[in-house]
């Protein structure tokens, strides 16, 4: 039988490569069923014994050897997602993140089982590559599936010109979480939930749990707290590394740092990703010539750490990095205090904000940081504005150029040129709905409630122009995200970290450098802790240059857990 890892032949005598069904719903060998059983434990099941309960942290899965398993959507009606045969087995992948599983697992019919602990399933993974490869691809595969079936345990009621109500569906999304969307402005019956909570318009936007548990208006942490995204978590271990921020450079680092034995703890106050998350797609990455979208690579990266056993801590972000003395504690947002021997800073950088006193007011009503699906709907057959001339603004551009009417391009500098690779120029040249406004700036946004008009200066001329446009995309320069370390390690006059050779004898001296060792490549002026990604000086803000930094600072992670 042709290995589950074995790359698909075309020279028309093999095997075609396994079907979606398979590989969503594989049915294992007796040999592979063979290997699973130390693993587990045989236990019999009788017909319409409930082995998971909908919302309970995903502990185990089961392997079916007798009988049949049966996956149901809670619900009035209780739908069966999908059974189980003899050969196959349960689970997705809130089994990598221990998180809650979002439907009810039942015995359909007498049978055995093999029960699998999450420990044990893991350490599998770890070790045998052919079942790692059957599993992952499944757990991965059917958390797609459930996401396209909306099979889901929250309801977010909101208003799609709400900034809150994009915020709580981008959190959501973007940590892969299912979630059914109730319209207030379109949907019928919404107003008998309202009244059935007793919620007001104020309240908006409010997400409602299969527990009937109501957030009205939540954080990103409260969101968290109440879907369990964290449940799994020992706040109290003493961890070898905790990493800050689950951008591409953070994730790098957890893949290569638990892969090689490491006590991986990676705290991300929003989603995986970070500014490469949000990108629809990202085509210079080594190894996906057809390009690869930027929540899919944040995913994929995920599973993989998770795959290794880090772990990850969604909706907290750092508010401080005790470093007067070791172990480290980092401190986050609910005020615990998280204690690591070594710490990796890879908080990233934000788009630079516009120059107008009234920004606030349309940040996410018609201002937007990001340019995903969920943005691109929003503004389908309208003019927009692209502000920034890097990577990201031209791919936003081409991207949101296939659903909007026209994408004007606001640019500060005479052109593209110096700040964008030549493939997405030639691109944006050749595309008759993009147009390109060079020594121009946007000095003015007006609306009621949402943005309605645009006003933008040529720099030149000095000429000012107002167009009725509704939806502004900034993705220009880069402002650190270093506010939380409060002088804890040397910043250079732009707020990034430095690091090794770019640390003067005065930076060290003045964070009282204790070792004879001069600090290593991506070092801080603090024993232990690196900085990485786009929050570092002199980084290349590339996603590919990220990656090799998180795998470079593990190495010095190394060094100095042995010192």
């Amino acid at each position: 039988m042709t290995s589950a890892t074995t790359p698909p032949l075309t020279d028309g005598l093999s095997p075609p490569p396994a079907s979606r069904p398979d590989r969503l719903y594989p049915t294992l060998t007796p040999a592979q069923l063979a290997r699973i059983a130390p693993h587990g434990r045989p236990r019999q099941v009788a017909q319409g014994e409930v082995l998971v309960h909908a919302g309970e942290t995903a502990a185990r899965i089961f392997v079916v050897l007798a009988g049949r398993i049966d996956v149901i959507r809670p619900s009035a009606t209780e739908e069966v997602v999908v059974s189980f045969s003899p050969g196959m087995f349960t689970g997705e992948a809130t089994m990598l993140s221990g998180r809650r599983g979002l439907a009810q697992v039942r015995a359909g019919m007498d049978g055995e089982v093999i029960e699998v602990a999450r420990d044990d399933l893991l350490a599998l993974i770890q070790t045998d590559s052919e079942l790692s490869a059957i599993l992952m691809r499944a757990f991965i595969l059917r958390r797609v599936e459930l996401i396209s079936r909306r099979v889901s345990d929250v309801v977010v009621l909101g208003s799609p010109h709400c900034k809150g109500t994009l915020r709580v569906r981008e959190f959501l999304t973007r940590n892969g979480h299912p979630h059914t969307m109730l319209d207030l402005d379109r949907d019928a019956g919404v107003q008998e939930l309202l009244d059935r909570f007793h919620v007001t318009a104020a309240d908006i936007p409010v997400v409602i749990t299969c527990s009937e548990v109501v957030l009205r208006n939540p954080t990103n942490q409260q969101i968290a707290d109440a879907l369990g995204f964290n449940d799994a978590i020992d706040q109290t271990q003493l961890r070898d590394l905790v990493i800050v921020g689950a951008g591409p450079a953070g994730l790098a680092a957890a893949v290569y740092g638990a892969s090689e034995g490491l006590d991986v703890l990676v705290v991300e106050s929003t989603a995986p990703g970070g500014q490469a998350g949000s990108s629809s797609r990202i085509e210079n990455y080594l190894g996906f010539p057809t390009g690869i979208g930027g929540l899919e690579l944040a995913s994929r990266a995920t599973s993989q750490a998770q795959k290794f056993g880090a772990q990850l801590m969604i909706g907290t972000g750092a508010s401080r990095l005790a470093c007067g003395r070791t172990p480290y504690a980092l401190e986050i947002g609910d005020g615990h205090r998280l204690p690591a021997r070594a710490v990796i800073i890879a908080s990233g950088a934000e788009y630079r904000r516009l120059q107008i006193d009234n920004l606030s007011q349309f940040e996410g009503s018609g201002v937007y940081y990001a340019a995903t699906f969920m943005e691109a709907q929003l503004c389908t057959g309208e003019e927009v504005v692209v502000v920034g001339a890097g990577n990201s603004a031209g791919q936003a551009a081409v991207f949101l150029a296939e659903t909007a009417r026209r994408v004007h391009m606001v640019i500060r500098s005479s052109g593209l040129a110096d700040t964008m690779s030549r493939y997405l120029i030639r691109r944006i040249e050749d595309h008759p709905a993009i147009v390109r406004h060079a020594h121009t700036e946007i000095v003015s946004l007006e609306g009621n409630g949402h943005l309605e008009r645009v006003g933008w200066r040529d720099n030149q001329t000095g000429s000012l122009k107002t167009h009725g446009i509704r939806h502004v995309f900034t993705m220009t320069g880069a402002v650190p995200s270093t506010h939380w370390l409060e002088g804890c390690v040397a910043l250079d006059d732009k707020g990034f970290i430095k690091t090794g050779p770019d640390l003067l004898p005065e930076d060290l001296a003045a964070a009282r450098w204790p070792l004879a060792r001069a600090p290593h490549l991506l070092e801080t002026s603090r024993p232990g802790v690196f900085a990485i990604g786009d929050v570092r000086s002199g980084s290349l803000k590339r996603v590919a240059s990220a990656v090799g930094e998180g795998s470079v600072a593990i190495a010095a992670v190394h060094q100095v857990l042995h010192e």
